[in-house]
This record gives structure tokens, C-alpha cells and sequence, in this order.
């Protein structure tokens, strides 16, 4: 079945920080909001991180621009059978120049996964920004315990505690 995507980005003009999935799921679809699937990790990554419980969608928007990181996928339409991402066929791309070019404060692209940056890369490796594959969300990747995965989310989003000086170092 052919879908286009039914959101529009997260994102303002204070936006430092673009994190790139690939393609809505069937419950994001059915309840009209990113990572909605009640077993995806995406939302308990961050409440963990900032420490913050969501109690709706808009609580989860004012939570990604308050921290200046934008939102959206990189697939804006394509053909599909389920919710997989080795399942997306004859994928077209988001404008992902076009919003970088409207939202020059973004310096960095985390993608939720290796599909996400494979479909970048095939259409988009000569942009010069930084990127980062993260380990996908997903139910169905359990190849990384939670933990390492919230360890490599915090340090992507730069929030990883600083290490303290060793009692021989001068400031």
C-alpha cells in the first residue's frame, strides 16, 4: 500500500539538533503522533533523560523544542506492508536540504536507526552536517539492552555527565 507521511516536522528556529526516523508506524499513524507504539522506547528514552513524564503529545513537543532538537523522518512517502523498516519499497525522501537551509541552527542529524541513515546517504551524502546512526527505538531491535541504548542517546543529545578533573590537573 502506497502511504505519505501525515505529520509535519517538529521544529522552530532555535532547533539545534534534527533526530531523523524513518517512517510513521501503524499506531503512530492510527494515533497521529511520532513513536506511538506503547512498546517503542523513543518517549521513555527521553522522559529518562529530562526527567520529565509526558502526559500528552504537546507536553512531548514543548519537551523537543524547550531542548532545541527537532523531529521528523526522512521517508515522506513510500510503499509498505507493516510497520518494519526493512519493509519500506520505492521510498521517496523528505526535503531534507530545503529544511536545513529554513533552519540554519541545525548543526547535527541523529538518525533512529541504520534505514533512516542508509536512505539519507542514498540521497543526501554530500550535505555537510554532522550525523549519528542511534540504536533504533523499536521493539524489534533487541540486539542493545535499554540501558546502553539510554547511555547512547544521553551522550548524542550532549548530555553526558562531564567527567571530573583528576586531582593532578589545574584549571
Amino acid at each position: 500500500m502506497f502511504e505519505s507521511h501525515p505529520f509535519d516536522p517538529i521544529i522552530d528556529q532555535n532547533s539545534k539538533l534534527l533526530i531523523l526516523g524513518t517512517f510513521p508506524s501503524l499506531d503512530s499513524f492510527k494515533y497521529q503522533f511520532y513513536y506511538a507504539h506503547k512498546r517503542n522506547q523513543f518517549w521513555k528514552i527521553l522522559s529518562e533523560i529530562f526527567d520529565i513524564s509526558f502526559k500528552s503529545d504537546e507536553e512531548k513537543i514543548q519537551m523537543l523544542l524547550q531542548h532545541h532538537i527537532a523531529l521528523w523522518d526522512i521517508v515522506k512517502n513510500c510503499e509498505r506492508k507493516n510497520s518494519a523498516d526493512n519493509n519500506l519499497k520505492n521510498c521517496t525522501p523528505h526535503d531534507i536540504p530545503t529544511l536545513l537551509h529554513n533552519y540554519p541552527a541545525i548543526k547535527k542529524i541523529l538518525f533512529t536507526g541504520k534505514k533512516a541513515q542508509q536512505i539519507y546517504l542514498c540521497h543526501f551524502k554530500d550535505l555537510k552536517i554532522q550525523t549519528f546512526v542511534l540504536p533504533s527505538p523499536s521493539p524489534a531491535y533487541a540486539a542493545m539492552r535499554y540501558e546502553e541504548k539510554l547511555k547512547c542517546y544521553k551522550e548524542q543529545l550532549g548530555l553526558k555527565k562531564p567527567t571530573s578533573p583528576s586531582p593532578n590537573t589545574h584549571p
